[in-house]
Order: structure tokens, then C-alpha cells, then sequence
């Protein structure tokens, strides 16, 4: 017989595939800063250092060959200073020559006299070998260069031609010394740069890096201090911060407040509604229990009463949430001619005039804002004479708030019935259809966006004068 249990092996991926669906998900990211900021400081480190180091390199060399050169060029006029023409028409040295390396067989130091029709006339430091000095061109000014005819011992050569008196031969006077001294110089002064510059670009680093880590301290002083939050239940970072992060600080405090503010607004309209539905349940549920004659009635009114507390708590909940989506905006002229259209059809005897500015824009998502001036223009239909009258942007000077007048020439309501006509269900004319909420979700949607109305009385029409403040979108041009 088939056993009828389940499989386990088709069990543990669907537990994996549980598990992954609970995990948070992975929020991407685009690198670390902190490595960015060394790669760009050891970036610049390397290229100033390796350009710095090239520079004084041959800075530096150039100064010991110089220096090197003319010590052979001193050699050279010494030489020269001394020269005469002997009786047989040979060079010859009136005085000697003061360094003791020219007398010493290879000491690395040498000099020779040359002449055409002559035998050379070398120091006694080159022994059996002889410089070659070519004599096909005259050097008026001393010439130096480096020879490596000697195997194993790179010279560094001066020379220069020289008429002396009594003579009419051409002499080529030639200094060489072994590049073995100005090698090592070099060697050593590099030697010296590399270690130093090495030991120059670890700090640099390290500076770099301890840099970064000090540098970006603040935002891990942020991240403890939100963890904090959520450990203790604050509802703001107060820590002291650089004033490079204090910005943002600012912007997380005031989306910890908005969303406290959401959070608050949202317990107080549950708790609303709870009041505002608890009455008419308990009415229906004592006429269901005491099995009244006018059950039927009862319940149709309640329930009507009940509709009307939702439709308005739902308004407002889908003003806060479009409210906490972005930076809502929308043209009043454009929402007020619609509405206008609307209310036409319901009161076809009515007069409906617009007037200000066409193109001003206000902080509010369109169809808010269509709530609003369909309550207003409706009610001033409804309970005016005839006539309404909607401007837009009544106070144009106000560069923060836009106004709007919704006027009629009905009877208007008197100054100690304007404060309660907001109230949720306050009704002075019940002879009229109604639910007595207009204006409520008017004053609640409003002050969502940050807006506010009264009322007053009308100048033009002599009824009732209601006056919505909603902010303004400042980027716009105003034109009549």
C-alpha cells in the first residue's frame, strides 16, 4: 500500500523559500565612503609624491654633476694657467700640479695635452693608456661628456683647444675623472629620496586613512544614535554633530516627526470613528434587542448617520496619505472650472462667475482640492441667492499663501453660529438635504496641507464670505 505522508525533501525548499520571503530585504548600496576617500587621497599621494620625487631627482642630480664638473673645469684652467711652450716646441708645466692623483697610476683622475704633429703629453696616472681626444675641431669653450673607452671605468671628460704663446699648433688640454664618485653621489642622494619619500607617503596614508575614520565619525555617531531610537523608544536625535550633518539630521528629525505626526493622526481618527460609529450601533443594537415597531427605521437612519462618519474620516485618511507621498501641487483655476461645470448641472438657475489669477498653484493634490471647492461652491449654491462668486488668489501679495473667496448673496450666518458651523453634523439650515459635514472635511482637509478657512461676510453680494488660505508653489509665473 502507497504510503500517503508527505515528502520531506519537497518540504525544506518550500521552508527555504519561507524563510528568504521573510528575510529583509538587501538594500543596495554604492560602495563604501571611506574607501573612496583613500583610494582618491592615495591617488593624489602617489601621483605628487612620484611627480615631487622626479622633480628633486633631477633637481639634485643635476646640482652634483654640476658640482662634479666644475671640479675638473678648475683642474682644466689650472692646466691650462700653466702651460708653456718649451724650447723644443713641447708643452711643459711651469709649476706642478697640486692634486696628487695625477702621479698615481690609475687613480682615476687623469689628464693629457694633444697636438697634432705631437705626441701626447699624458699624466703619469693614466700610465700606458691614453685618452681619446679628437682633434678635428677646436672647442674655444670647455667641453664636457662622458667617455667609456677605458673598460670598467666610465669617465667623465672636459676638455678644451688652446693656442698657447709662442706656438702656432692647435693643443687639446683634456681632464677626465672616473664617474665612480658621481655615481656613488647619486646613488646615495636617491637612495636617500626613495626612503624618504616612502616613509613620507606611509604617514600620508596613514594621516589619509586616520582622515577618513575621524571624518565620517558623525555618521556613525547617526547610525548608534538611531539604533538608540529604536532601542529606547526616542522619537529624535539630539546628539551634537558636525554642521556639515546637522542638515541631515534635520531632515531624519522632521521625518521622525511627520511620521509620529501620521502615527498620532491616524490613533485619533481610529478613535473618532470608534466614538462617532458607538452611538449609532448602540441605538440599533437596543432596537434589535427590545424588538421595536420601527426597527426598520431605525436601522436605515443609523446607518445613514454611521455612512456619513465614515465618508468623512475616509476623506481625511486619503488626505494625509496623498499628503505624505511628495510634494503635491495643482492649478486652482483649472480644479475650480471643473467643479464649477459640476454644480452647474445641479443648480441650473444658479450664476457662477471666476475671476483672478489663471495660472497660481498651490501645495495640494488635485483631487483634495476638488473636495474642498466642491463643498464650498455647492453650499453657496445651495443656501445662497442665485449668485456665486469665485476668486482665485484674492490676496496676490501674499508670496506664501494663496487665497480663495467663495461668495454668495444668500443671508450668511450670523458671527456667533460661524465658529460651530465646522462642527462634524452642525446643520443651521435643516430644511435643506444634507449631512452637516461639508464644511468639516473643508477645515480638516485643509489643515492637513498645512491651509486654513473662515468665514466673513461678502462686500459684493452681501451673503456669505468663506476664505481658503492653502500654501503656494513659489516656481511659477502669475498672470491674469
Amino acid at each position: 500500500m502507497a504510503s500517503q505522508g508527505c515528502d520531506s525533501s519537497a518540504i525544506e525548499p518550500a521552508q527555504a523559500l519561507g524563510q528568504a520571503a521573510l528575510a529583509p530585504p538587501t538594500v543596495p548600496h554604492t560602495g563604501s565612503l571611506a574607501r573612496r576617500m583613500m583610494f582618491i587621497a592615495a591617488g593624489w599621494i602617489m601621483v605628487l609624491l612620484l611627480a615631487g620625487g622626479l622633480a628633486l631627482d633631477r633637481a639634485m642630480t643635476a646640482m652634483v654633476t654640476r658640482n662634479f664638473d666644475e671640479q675638473i673645469g678648475y683642474m682644466l684652467t689650472a692646466m691650462i694657467g700653466s702651460a708653456e711652450i718649451g724650447p723644443d716646441g713641447e708643452v711643459f708645466f711651469n709649476r706642478p700640479l697640486g692634486d696628487q692623483r695625477f702621479l698615481e697610476p690609475n687613480s682615476g683622475l687623469y689628464w693629457q695635452i694633444s697636438g697634432k704633429g705631437h705626441e701626447e703629453f699624458p699624466s703619469r696616472s693614466l700610465w700606458d693608456r691614453t685618452l681619446k681626444v679628437p682633434t678635428d675641431h677646436f672647442d674655444q669653450q670647455a667641453h664636457i661628456f662622458d667617455s667609456s673607452q677605458f673598460d670598467g671605468e666610465p669617465l667623465r671628460v672636459v676638455e678644451r683647444s688652446i693656442v698657447l704663446p709662442g706656438s702656432p699648433t692647435v693643443w687639446w688640454f683634456a681632464v677626465a675623472q672616473s664617474r665612480s664618485e658621481l655615481d656613488a653621489q647619486i646613488h646615495r642622494i636617491r637612495t636617500i629620496l626613495i626612503d624618504s619619500f616612502v616613509v613620507l607617503g606611509l604617514g600620508l596614508m596613514l594621516m589619509a586613512g586616520l582622515q577618513s575614520w575621524y571624518g565620517l565619525s558623525p555618521l556613525r555617531r547617526v547610525r548608534l544614535a538611531i539604533q538608540r531610537m529604536r532601542s529606547t523608544g526616542a522619537n529624535r536625535v539630539s546628539d551634537p554633530l558636525p554642521i556639515e550633518v546637522q542638515p541631515l539630521v534635520e531632515e531624519l528629525n522632521a521625518l521622525l516627526d511627520h511620521n509620529a505626526k501620521a502615527a498620532e493622526e491616524a490613533r485619533t481618527h481610529a478613535g473618532n470613528l470608534a466614538h462617532a460609529l458607538k452611538t449609532p450601533l448602540t441605538v440599533v443594537m437596543n432596537a434589535a434587542h427590545g424588538q421595536e415597531p420601527d426597527l426598520a427605521g431605525t436601522v436605515v437612519r443609523e446607518a445613514a448617520v454611521m455612512q456619513r462618519q465614515v465618508d468623512h474620516h475616509l476623506a481625511r485618511a486619503r488626505a494625509v496619505g496623498r499628503r505624505g507621498a511628495g510634494q503635491a501641487r495643482c492649478a486652482v483655476w483649472d480644479s475650480a472650472e471643473s467643479v464649477i461645470r459640476a454644480v452647474e448641472r445641479l443648480y441650473p438657475a444658479a450664476r457662477f462667475d471666476l475671476d483672478g489669477q489663471r495660472l497660481v498653484q498651490v501645495a495640494i493634490e488635485r483631487q483634495d482640492l476638488d473636495e474642498i471647492l466642491g463643498n464650498l461652491i455647492e453650499n453657496a449654491a445651495k443656501y445662497g441667492g442665485g449668485s456665486v462668486f469665485v476668486t482665485v488668489d484674492a490676496a496676490p501679495t501674499n508670496l506664501d499663501v494663496t487665497e480663495i473667496w467663495v461668495e454668495d448673496d444668500g443671508t450668511g450666518i450670523a458671527t456667533s453660529d460661524r465658529a460651530r458651523i465646522f462642527d462634524r453634523g452642525a446643520r443651521l439650515d435643516s430644511g435643506k438635504p444634507g449631512t452637516g459635514l461639508g464644511l468639516a472635511i473643508v477645515r480638516d482637509v485643509a489643515e492637513i496641507y498645512g491651509g486654513e478657512v473662515d468665514l466673513g461676510e461678502s462686500e459684493d453680494l452681501g451673503g456669505l464670505l468663506v476664505r481658503l488660505r492653502l500654501p503656494r508653489v513659489r516656481d511659477q509665473k502669475l498672470t491674469r
